[in-house]
């Protein structure tokens, strides 16, 4: 198990907050809600060890930009692809900014 922790630049807090995808074999579950403005910060708990630069990465590309809006991810991962990765985050703001998001 490893734990890793990041920050990146945001917009305006998100609307609502999220829960998205299953921890099962190969996949993963993101937890979302509004953080304060103009930051992001996102803790991902791995089954898989010794992939800090592939988070790094995959987080720079779908996150780094700022252009999202505000919010503290978990990330709780069971070996998901890194397309799997992106399209739970993205999945993870879209509902969080539909009549407030779900609650979990």
């Amino acid at each position: 198990m490893e734990r890793m922790e990041f920050a990146f630049g945001a917009g305006e807090p998100a609307l609502g907050r999220s829960v998205v995808g299953v921890v099962a074999s190969g996949d993963l579950e993101v937890l979302l809600e509004p953080g304060d403005a103009g930051r992001t910060t996102v803790a991902v708990q791995t089954s898989v060890d010794g992939y800090g630069g592939n988070w790094t990465a995959l987080l720079e590309r779908v996150l780094g930009p700022g252009l999202l809006p505000a919010a503290r991810i978990e990330i709780n991962d069971n070996g998901a692809t890194p397309g799997v990765v992106r399209m739970r985050i993205e999945q993870a703001f879209e509902e969080a900014g539909q009549a407030g998001g779900t609650a979990p």
